[in-house]
Order: C-alpha cells, then structure tokens, then sequence
C-alpha cells in the first residue's frame, strides 16, 4: 500500500532507539536521518524533510534537558516530537467546507486525467447518501469517450441519480443544467464531475474556470494520484491557482508507488486533505485526518476511523437488531453467523482492519487479504446453499443428517470438509453466545445492586483487556479503545462483555477464524443459492 513502506521504516527507526541502551545525540541523529532517508525515499519534498529535521532536532535539545532525565522519558520525548512533527507535514491548518443538511451544497471535482475522478465523485455521493444527505451526480466531462456512460454505470450501481448529455459539448451549459434541475429538486449534496486536464493545457484550464463561473461550487475538489510521485507538488500548485480548490482527495493509495508527493501537494498548496481512496469498490474511501493518519502509518491504529466504519456497517445491516436479540438470550443461530460474516466483509481488506487496530496489524502479518476474502466469501457461499429452516437452525439439523452437508458442500461449490469446519466454528462461537447471555443477566442483577458502580468496573476490564491483548499501551495521539468495545458489543461483535465470555465475533476469533482450519478442497465457486 502506498506509504506503507515508509511507516515500516520510520516506525522501524523508532522502535531501534528505543532499544537503545545508552540514549544520547548519536543514537538521536541517527534515528532522524533514518526518518528523512525514508522520507526522501517516498517522494516527499526535500525542502519539507529538511524543515522536518530541524523542527525535531530544535524540539528534542539533549542540551537543554535535566541532568538526571532516565532514558525512559527520553525516549517518550523522542518519540512524541516525532510524532508531532509528522502530523505538522500533513496537516495544513486549514478547515474543509463542510456541507449542510437542508441546503444544496454544489460540489466540483477536478484534476488530471486517469486521477480517478468520475469514480471518487460516485464514492464521495455514496458516502453522504450513506449519512442521510440526498446525493446526486452531474456529468460535465464532454471531452473524453465514455465518461457519461462509466458515472451512469457507478451512478446506477450505488442508487445515486445522475444527470448528463450525450449531445451538448459545451461541459459548462450541461452542468449548469445538472445543478439548476437537482437544486429544484432540493438535492443537498450535487457533486458535478469534470474533465481530466494537464497544467500545461491552457485551453482546458480556461474551460474549467468557465464551468467554475456558470455553477459557483461551493467547494472545489482536487483529485490526486497518490502515485504521480514528485510530479504531484507542481500539479497541485497549478490548480490552486487557477481553479483555487479548497480541499484534496489522494486516490489509488492501495497501490505499491510511494505515494509521498501527495504529502508535498499538501504542502504547496495549504489544502486540507478530506479523503483517501484505497481501492476499487464503492466503499473503498476513508475520511482523512491528519492524527489518526499519522498513527496508523506509525502502526499505532485508528480507532476512530474504525468507529466510523462499524458505525455505518451497524446502520446498513438490517438483521443486526434480531442477532443482538439472540446474543442476548444466550442463542446464536447460523443466520447469526452468516450476518457477522457479511459485517467482516463490508469493511473491507483484513489489511486494512488490522491498520486501524493497535497490536492486531502485528498479530496478522503473516495472512494475505486475498486468502481472508477468499476464505470468508467461501462461508457465504456455503450460508447462501443452506435452506431456510437450516440458517434459523443451531446446526445441530445439519450434523444428524450428513446428507444436508454433502448438497450444501455441491451446491455452494465448497468441499464437505469447509462445511464441516463452519459447523465447528459455529459450534465455538454459539457456546461463547451461551456464556454470554447467561453472564449478561448476572451482570444485570449485579448493575442493579450497584446502581451505576459496576459501570466502572467494566471499563476497568475493558482497559485490562486491552492491555493483554498489547493494545493498551501509550502511545502519541491518544485511543478511545473502550468506546471502540462497546461499540462492538452493541454489534454482536464481542470486545465490551466480561473477560472470557465474549459474544459474536471478536477480534482474536477474527483472526483464528480466517487462519486457522486448512483451506479445504473445492475451491471457491460461486454457489447456486437458495
């Protein structure tokens, strides 16, 4: 993933001071150095390194510190300069535009061409459609075939309404159009797409002020590569000033490029990043903010960008309501499985969780992304070929009858061994289920009788929890582990219960889940469904 190679090695640089018996100014300049090479390495500007290394350097004086400072509290210090610094890279101080309910906010999108526009416009209207925001898209790309029919296609495919024209040339008269009818229509977020443009390409410079005039946005979105490298900064400093955007979004940052003239183009340009693309798919965007940024490419986590993600998968999932019902009662039925199996896969690549996890990015190096969704659309498959009376069923119908797993083994395109090792793991987790409903009315008698006190010792768990599992340690930024528990809990997804009674899926099962048990034969079919 782009700049995932410069967190390894900053990250790296970091962890080899800390073990650093004897902390002095050597150890110190050697570890700084470590972090500009890799810095440079990653395409960032060298004007921004070298003002990076000064900054650290002048905050980190070993001169000016108490005679009788432990090595410890050096390091704390090091480490936290560090970290302030890098969000200052990539932080530029100024504040988006941020749409409001009620009104028509008109967004414009520009930026080079094969930047990925016409696709982040279809994720940017999905996001807010997602948010209660009535969304919709507008078509003023008329230079380059094809462009009305890939944002009809994405469009039709994310449910967005669209508007565009395949016989105006004219890009500024079709999105005055666009914006003039879905304003009538009382559409709030009208995001109106544009056609790829080089700085050196004068007259298309013009044509896009030209649109700029004829719909008066109230924000201007850049897109950018995040992998065009040094290119990026020179770009971004052309727009400005023609097109003066006050916002970037930097897509295609699952690729393998470095990735860090995107950081430059922030720079250059004193425009706030609001967006990451990181992959093909519609949910594939991810809100931008400098800290938790800094932290996940640190391997510190982004809890709260997890938060977010779980929060939109727990309004999206329309039989959460009846599995937390179950849970609560102690019963976990197949369907329950196959409905947190689906919540898994709505977010996203195993990598790309792991990220946001401290600790857990560590704890599954070793899998690759393709064999976690493999492995896990391979149980859906499996789910998909149950009947009815199977899904609502303990498993134990499918384990008397033998007959049941060999035509759902053939109808999903699976083996009868993957079938038989969803069995057991439903088996696991339904007895977790079990202890889970018979601890939560316990809990209940005893919340009762300490009126609000057992609140506190549950969060006190919660944190011990943590602090097992290596997730619980200080780090620079900050967590908010326990409302991230909790939230899970409210999913059916374990993480706020007692310890050793975990609901649902939590994170090590997770892991356990998608690693452990063979492969199985068959392969991965796509099954014929019920």
């Amino acid at each position: 993933m782009v700049l995932s190679d410069l967190g390894r090695r900053i990250n790296a640089a970091v962890s080899n001071l800390n073990r650093e018996a004897n902390l002095d100014e050597k150890a110190f300049d050697a570890m700084i150095k470590e972090i500009c090479s890799a810095l440079l390495a990653a395409d960032v500007n060298v004007r921004l390194v070298k003002n990076l290394r000064k900054s650290i350097q002048s905050t980190v004086n070993f001169k000016d510190l108490p005679p009788h400072t432990s090595a410890n509290n050096k390091k704390r210090l090091i480490q936290q300069a560090v970290f302030d610094h890098l969000v200052q890279l990539v932080d530029p101080h100024a504040e988006p535009y941020k749409p409001k309910k009620g009104k028509s906010n008109v967004i414009m999108f520009v930026g080079l061409q094969g930047a990925g526009k016409t696709t982040t416009c279809t994720k940017l209207a999905r996001y807010y459609a997602q948010r209660g925001f009535r969304s919709c898209l507008v078509c003023a790309d008329t230079f380059r075939a094809g462009a009305y029919d890939q944002l009809k296609q994405n469009a039709t495919k994310a449910k967005i309404p669209y508007y565009g024209s395949l016989t105006q040339t004219d890009p500024a008269v079709v999105a005055a159009e666009g914006v003039a009818r879905f304003k009538k229509e009382k559409f709030e977020i009208i995001i109106v797409d544009t056609s790829g443009r080089h700085k050196q390409e004068a007259d298309l410079f013009a044509e896009m002020v030209q649109v700029q005039n004829a719909i008066k946005p109230d924000q201007t979105i850049m897109v950018l590569d995040g992998t065009i490298g040094q290119a990026a900064e020179a770009q971004s400093s052309a727009f400005k000033q023609t097109a003066d955007f006050g916002a970037i979004i930097i897509t295609k940052t699952d690729g393998g490029a470095a990735g860090g003239g995107a950081i430059s183009a922030v720079a250059a340009s004193n425009t706030p990043i609001i967006f990451l693309g990181t992959g093909e798919h519609m949910m594939d965007l991810e809100r931008f903010a400098p800290k938790p940024f800094i932290q996940k490419l640190l391997g510190y986590g982004d809890i709260t960008g997890l938060i977010e993600q779980i929060s939109t998968i727990t309004k999206e999932s329309a039989g959460l309501k009846e599995t937390q019902k179950h849970l609560a009662e102690g019963i976990f039925t197949m369907r329950d499985m196959k409905e947190q199996i689906q919540n898994i896969l709505k977010m996203g690549p195993m990598s790309k969780v792991a990220s946001m996890i401290p600790g857990l990015s560590s704890m599954m190096g070793g899998m690759s992304d393709e064999d976690g969704q493999e492995k896990i659309r391979r149980m859906i498959y499996i789910f998909d070929s149950m009947t009815a009376k199977e899904l609502d069923s303990d498993g134990k119908i499918l384990i008397s009858q033998p007959t049941r797993i060999t035509r759902i083994a053939c109808g999903s395109g699976t083996s009868v061994r993957d079938v038989e090792e969803l069995l057991t793991q439903h088996k696991v987790m339904a007895s977790l289920a079990k202890n889970m409903g018979a601890q939560r009315k316990n809990m209940a008698k005893a919340q009762a009788m300490l009126q609000g006190g057992n609140k506190q010792q549950q969060m006190a768990a919660m944190q011990k929890r943590a602090q097992a599992m290596g997730m619980g340690r200080s780090m620079p930024g900050g967590n908010d582990m326990g409302k991230l528990m909790q939230m899970m809990q409210s999913m059916g997804m374990g993480g706020g219960g007692p310890p050793g009674g975990m609901g649902g899926m939590d994170l090590n099962s997770m892991a356990s889940m998608l690693g452990g048990g063979g492969g199985g034969g068959g392969g991965g079919g796509r099954g014929r469904g019920r």
